[in-house]
């Protein structure tokens, strides 16, 4: 008897482990999204300081960045400058800031501040971060030339992630 039950102890631990153990290393906040693989939803916002409309269709043919952010998220501030140098250094690819939650006048401030290399729309109602399933900032999904989602980053990218996701993008 307590063989048996020294055994079918022994067994339930094991797979306690194993199930604990395979949970490591992974982001208790990630979820995978949906979306990748397929096309990614249309949207058309404004630009920030001109008003000019950008249509995420018309960014087809070049693979495209799409980086969710706000003024008030220090991940954001952090992530910045790294999206600005590589979008200078990489004109075959369109990167495009999308701002929510957020007011258009601190917008402007952040970008005078920190500088800019790209076109910022504002989401100002939320339905395209609604669409795109954003669970917080920043995030950035990846889109090939043909709009379709490659991938999607949750929090700030170092320059060496943003690289090998444009190498994954650009195939």
């Amino acid at each position: 008897m307590n063989r048996f039950v020294l055994s079918a102890g022994a067994v339930i631990t094991a797979a306690l482990v194993t199930v604990l153990m395979s949970g490591l290393g992974r982001d208790p906040k990630h979820i995978d999204s949906p979306l990748v693989g397929k096309v990614a939803p249309q949207f058309a916002l404004k630009t920030v300081g001109t008003g000019e409309t950008v249509d995420v269709t018309t960014l087809r043919g070049k693979p495209v960045v799409l980086n969710f952010w706000a003024t008030w998220c220090a991940p954001c501030w952090e992530e910045h400058p790294i999206l600005t140098e590589v979008a200078r250094t990489h004109p075959e690819v369109q990167f495009l800031g999308v701002v929510f939650q957020d007011e258009e006048a601190k917008i402007q401030s952040f970008l005078r501040q920190r500088g800019s290399a790209y076109p910022t729309v504002i989401d100002d109602r939320g339905k395209t971060a609604i669409a795109y399933g954003i669970g917080g900032v920043p995030e950035t999904y990846f889109l090939d030339a043909k709009g379709t989602i490659v991938a999607k980053h949750d929090g700030p990218l170092s320059t060496e992630q943003l690289q090998t996701y444009l190498t994954e993008v650009s195939r």
